[in-house]
């Protein structure tokens, strides 16, 4: 039986896919027209997708966990074959310079979106069994982290810098609950940074953006051109917006509106209101899920509940930044709003698994693995 947390989630998550649905048909048509000859190709497909989420929503939500977890190693290793497998030339397919995607023609999907799925399973399961021994980092974290970093390095390869810090700050997030030094993560921190920087320098047109990001307006027709376009889409509309249907930015101005910079077009028809509402939304989302993580009786079940609102949260704290302007872009869509069929599938996946974690009688479990 579903609890309370449980249905408020599913009843928000209906409202922002239905609110997505309807912002793909009216940020892509223009462009679908021009590109597809079918200004309804992204709807259609974003329909589809939608439907295939659900179910995938359905069968997570009633399906038992602990037989899930018997095989998150088998899964998390799949994840890595397919990760080898998208950098081969000739298997994988090559989407605006980035070798992201496997599959047939038109029908595609992306295995790091894969990889969020098994890597949050098998860090809960992981960090729950080896709680008592969370403070001793090389029993523990260590691991979760190699992993995470493993991960990481594979989508690099890609390259596909925004999902790798999405992966990395979500096992960070699960690790951090746990009971591991603080002095660990400042020591990985720095770590981090170095590489961060390293990373940057590495590819010329990452230092490319965030040289826009300081300044758009050096280059407005080149790297500084979406953030620009995506200003000048939330500004028109005001309080209330243009209205139904009455971007003017989706008419070629932003580059394909219906993925990364989604979120402007909603602003731009919208409004203050509309982007207000759909903040409201998400916040609600996060703050259900972070107690339904909290009242779990089970310790890898909240384990897992941290790390679905944790990977959630962070996309949308990134996708709604590069919106508005506050860091540069990063290529992560805007969870269960912007069009994709993977992310969509597997957030609605993970939304199932965190609905689940939600039932009344998971609450009365008892922890095999010890409590916090």
């Amino acid at each position: 039986m579903l609890s309370k947390e449980g249905k408020r989630i599913l009843v928000i998550t209906i409202i922002l896919t239905i609110i997505g649905l309807y912002e793909v048909y009216s940020s892509s048509k223009i462009w679908a027209l021009y590109s597809k000859g079918d200004s309804l190709y992204y709807f259609n497909r974003q329909l589809v997708f939608m439907i295939l989420g659900y179910v995938a929503l359905f069968i997570f939500s009633k399906i038992n966990l602990d037989a899930i977890y018997k095989y998150n190693k088998l899964l998390l290793g799949f994840s890595f074959l397919l990760l080898i497998l998208v950098l081969i030339p000739g298997i994988s397919i090559v989407k605006n310079g980035s070798r992201s995607w496997l599959g047939f023609g038109s029908a595609s999907f992306q295995p790091s979106e894969i990889s969020k799925f098994a890597l949050i399973l098998f860090t809960s399961k992981y960090l729950s069994d080896k709680y008592k021994e969370s403070d001793k980092f090389f029993k523990s974290t260590f691991v979760v982290l190699l992993m995470a970093g493993l991960t990481f390095l594979f989508i690099m390869f890609q390259p596909d810098f925004g999902s790798g810090i999405v992966i990395l700050l979500t096992i960070l997030i699960m690790s951090f609950t746990s009971r591991s030094k603080i002095s660990h993560y400042i020591y990985l921190g720095l770590i981090g940074v170095l590489g961060l920087a390293l990373l940057i320098l590495a590819e010329p047109y990452r230092l490319e953006r965030i040289t826009s990001y300081i300044d758009p307006f050096t280059d407005p027709l080149g790297s500084g051109f979406q953030i620009i376009q995506s200003i000048y889409s939330l500004s028109p509309g005001g309080l209330l917006g243009e209205g139904f249907d009455g971007s003017i930015q989706k008419h070629f101005y932003l580059p394909e509106p219906q993925t990364d910079f989604i979120f402007a077009i909603l602003c731009e028809e919208w409004g203050f209101i509309g982007g207000v509402i759909v903040l409201i939304l998400f916040l609600s989302f996060i703050l259900t899920g972070l107690k339904c993580s909290k009242e779990s009786k089970d310790l890898k079940k909240s384990y897992l509940g941290i790390g679905i609102v944790g990977v959630i949260s962070i996309q949308v704290i990134i996708n709604l930044s590069v919106v508005v302007g506050l860091i540069p872009v990063t290529g992560i869509t805007l969870p269960f709003i912007s069009y994709g069929g993977t992310s969509l599938i597997v957030t609605l996946a993970l939304t199932g698994l965190l609905i689940n974690i939600s039932r009344k009688e998971n609450k009365n479990e008892s922890n095999t693995s010890g409590r916090r």
